[in-house]
């Protein structure tokens, strides 16, 4: 497996701040607003927008946490002995509010679309936003992010990794590929044995 740095620790920081601004842009200021992350990396970076929201704008937008385990249709397929269940903390009322919803890559929108309907279960929210660190495209639903911190078209083969300092020790985002020349190697080794 090989892997290719596609941001670094100060690409990360500067794609959020520009999330940040426009958040603040779009909805002219952060009154009413939530900002939700999607559990493991989205929560931490949900963190960052809204550390970054209350250094430009100077409120505190409250920060939420989502778990989609269990509202994702894709359950039966996956381990559910591998499922770990995280902690879903939306103290404050989501009603008439507007939500952004938070995740580090977007890709087929089916972790987006078992976000919207675990918010439906805290209530109605005024609108939904979605703001992410990096789109990898190959969408298998109708869903679009509001804010992208970074565009990347990859192949279907490839995997995007993201590492963040509270969970990797380490700010990036990672391209991953087989190296199809070692696993041709590998696959003669193999037969010749």
């Amino acid at each position: 497996m090989q892997e290719r740095q596609i941001m670094n620790q100060e690409d990360v920081r500067r794609a959020l701040a520009r999330v940040a601004h426009e958040i603040l842009e779009h909805n002219r200021g952060a009154e009413d607003l939530i900002i939700v992350g999607i559990h493991t990396r989205g929560v931490h970076i949900a963190g960052r927008i809204a550390a970054n929201l209350a250094e430009f704008e100077g409120i505190d937008v409250p920060v939420a946490t989502l778990d989609v385990s269990f509202y994702r249709d894709d359950l039966r397929v996956r381990d559910q002995t591998q499922t770990k269940v995280m902690p879903t903390d939306i103290p404050m009322g989501i009603q008439g509010k507007r939500v952004v919803l938070v995740d580090d890559v977007l890709y087929t929108g089916r972790t987006i679309r078992a976000a919207m309907d675990a918010l439906v279960d805290f209530g109605r929210p005024e609108q939904i936003q979605l703001a992410i660190l990096l789109d990898r495209g190959h969408r298998e639903l109708p869903i679009r992010a509001d804010y992208i911190g970074q565009n990347l078209p990859t192949a279907l083969e490839e995997r995007v990794k993201v590492r963040l300092m509270e969970t990797d020790g380490a700010d990036e985002v990672a391209l991953v590929f087989e190296d199809l020349i070692d696993e041709f190697q590998e696959s003669t080794e193999e037969q010749q044995a």
